[in-house]
């Protein structure tokens, strides 16, 4: 796991975006997992920034969003097909047919899931996934004490994560109760993972997964399982890491094919 902190929000999310700016130069046809709400906003704004000033191009790029409300319509403003289409999508030159995002309207959501697994499947895995964390350590909308091999499908979501997401949908009361998710273990099969973590909220959930033992009751604490994953943190996100200063130190020592700047 690499573990990078960062002075603050704005400079992980630059960070976070060069990095995926990098691997589309150098892959023009990967496939990205892609994630929504308050965390990556920034980093897209930025991708948005680099088509717009220097030609980024994303005319070969497929995406796959980690999760959809159940229930919740394509055109509904709540919803993450929304989302992505209003805060990323139509800012840069991505082919539309390519960009995927769970259908939480399906008339069969278990077989949603498993063509969700197939789409992924057939497009060559996913190359980058990018996650967010949730103050009780899930990642996606996999919840505490589910199972680290899940694959996409119904999670049930936690009163915690309804309360936090609350504030952006506008009324507790009338938040979906379940969503459709890609799986823990869906997540770990994408070869490099980036996940963004900022401000104090968020410092007790990143001790558990960063530094914590690998269990259940934190999901995200599976990704020190992950061959390529990469932490990006801002000083108060890190604050309760005990071996801050020493990813401090590697981030400062690397060798000049590991820097991402």
């Amino acid at each position: 796991m690499e573990v990078i902190i960062q002075k603050n929000t704005d400079a992980g999310c630059l960070l976070g975006a060069r990095i995926i700016a990098k691997l589309v130069r150098e892959k023009p046809d990967a496939v990205l997992g892609l994630a929504t709400g308050r965390t990556p906003l920034q980093l897209y704004q930025e991708l948005i920034r680099l088509h717009r000033t220097e030609g980024l191009d994303f005319s070969r790029i497929t995406t796959f969003n980690l999760d959809e409300y159940v229930g919740l319509p394509a055109t509904h403003d709540q919803s993450y097909r929304w989302f992505m289409r209003e805060n990323f999508f139509r800012h840069i030159n991505i082919d539309q047919r390519r960009t995927h995002v769970p259908d939480g309207t399906a008339a069969d959501v278990h077989a949603e899931c498993r063509d969700y697994e197939k789409r992924i499947e057939a497009a060559g895995g996913i190359d980058l996934q990018l996650l967010g964390l949730g103050r009780n350590g899930h990642i996606g909308f996999n919840e505490p004490t589910g199972s680290l091999r899940s694959r996409t499908w119904i999670k049930i979501l936690s009163e915690q994560t309804l309360r936090d997401n609350s504030a952006v949908f506008g009324d507790f009361a009338q938040m979906p109760r379940h969503a459709i998710t890609m799986g823990v273990g869906t997540i770990l099969d994408a070869r490099r993972v980036l996940l963004l973590a900022f401000g104090p909220a968020k410092c007790r959930a990143v001790t558990a997964m960063v530094e914590g033992p690998l269990a259940a009751i934190c999901p995200a604490s599976a990704l020190q399982l992950h061959p390529r994953a990469t932490i990006l943190l801002d000083d108060t996100s890190a604050a309760g890491l005990q071996y801050a200063d020493h990813y401090r130190w590697i981030d400062q020592h690397k060798l000049d094919w590991q820097k991402h700047d």
